[in-house]
């Protein structure tokens, strides 16, 4: 089978859904398929290249010709038909005649005026909100949305984008969203989460949750050569690996962790984080901050930790570094929302706490603490 992936980022940029459109093409091609990525370049440049076994191409897109729209350090593509994009697609999939086309995110926009009904039939990963928010978290106003209004998802696309922006991706997916649900052969929904709140069960459309996954040797990626590792502590300590922002919980993790260590003492904190443009918090007494670790450091890095910790605000879709944590033995201590809820086994893998609360990630902290025995029964099972 031949399959064309469609993805608006890939590594080099670091991210869950970049690491998993790499895993899944790769284990793709090992079992016999033939498989090529089509993504936006990295440099703004159009280039082709190899990549264990499949072949990336890299486009330059019309978005990033018009610096205003583009976001420094990470571009993006609207929730619409970026026309350079469309015109690589045409000329792409003429070549190599695919059976599939998989699409993740809004890279599917693109795709839209190049469905045909005797075409290669066109699978959907959500590997979020996209389909129903313009800032694809369903994050408002710090606290998880209540659903999607035009006007409300207006104000909030401009407080997050800025006016401009905020309209134009607010107003496309508005107009995008019916077609893509009509064009979709089947969706892909990464949670139960994703899949009910983005209105796939109303929506008539084919669809089947599959969580991300990481590959069978992920812990044999764990490369402990990159130089930021030099400063993670000399014994065990608690890990968090994830984007320094206000939905993914950084700032609740800081206050409930500085609690602990004022009133107990608690391991060493590691914050390996993804600057993302927000300001980052201060860093308290007890924590080390690294910045941007690629994902084979990030793996040696949670080789010796013994806790993970995921404190996301927001729904958060299926979070694969809980994976990559139990994967290497390491318990989890979570929000009890969005995709965390099917992958962590609240007292059997890890602990979940209410999203948001400092004091209740306090306390699911120091149960970790307190009972060093529940911890490696966690770690065994995880």
């Amino acid at each position: 089978m031949r399959v064309l992936m469609l993805t608006e980022l890939y590594p080099p940029f670091i991210g869950g859904s970049e690491e998993y459109v790499r895993n899944l093409a790769r284990g793709l091609v090992e079992r016999g398929h033939e498989v090529s990525v089509v993504t936006i370049s990295a440099d703004g440049t159009t280039s082709d290249e190899q990549d264990g076994g499949l072949l990336v191409h890299r486009v330059r897109s019309s978005t990033q010709r018009v610096s205003a729209l583009m976001p420094s350090g990470r571009p993006y593509l609207p929730p619409a038909p970026d026309p350079d994009l469309v015109a690589a697609l045409r000329r792409i999939v003429a070549e190599e005649r695919p059976d599939v086309i998989h699409a993740h995110n809004w890279a599917v926009a693109s795709f839209l005026p190049l469905k045909r009904a005797d075409g290669p039939r066109l699978v959907m990963t959500l590997h979020d909100y996209s389909l129903v928010c313009a800032k694809r978290s369903l994050l408002y106003h710090g606290r998880d949305c209540s659903g999607p209004g035009f006007s409300k998802c207006l104000h909030c696309a401009a407080t997050n984008y800025g006016t401009a922006r905020g309209e134009l991706i607010t107003i496309g997916t508005w107009l995008s969203s019916p077609l893509v649900v009509r064009a979709v052969d089947e969706f892909i929904p990464v949670s139960t989460a994703v899949a009910t709140r983005s209105g796939l069960a109303t929506s008539g459309t084919a669809f089947e949750v599959v969580p991300n996954f990481v590959p069978d040797d992920v812990v044999n990626t764990a490369s402990a050569d990159h130089p930021g590792l030099a400063a993670l502590p000399g014994g065990g300590y608690w890990l968090y690996v994830g984007a320094l922002s206000r939905h993914k919980g950084i700032s609740t993790l800081l206050d409930a962790y500085s609690a602990i260590n004022a009133i107990k003492g608690a391991p060493p904190l590691v914050v390996v984080g993804r600057t993302t443009g927000e300001p980052v918090p201060p860093m308290p007494a007890g924590v080390t901050l690294i910045s941007d670790l690629p994902h084979d450091a990030v793996m040696a890095a949670w080789q010796r930790a013994t806790l993970g910790i995921i404190p996301s605000h927001f729904p958060d879709p299926c979070p694969t570094v809980a994976l990559e944590a139990m994967a290497c033995g390491v318990p989890v201590v979570g929000s009890h929302i969005g995709g965390l809820v099917d992958l962590v086994v609240d007292g059997e893998t890890g602990v979940l706490v209410e999203a948001g609360d400092a004091a209740a990630l306090r306390a699911g902290l120091c149960r970790i603490l307190d009972n060093e025995q529940e911890r490696k029964r966690m770690a065994r099972a995880g």
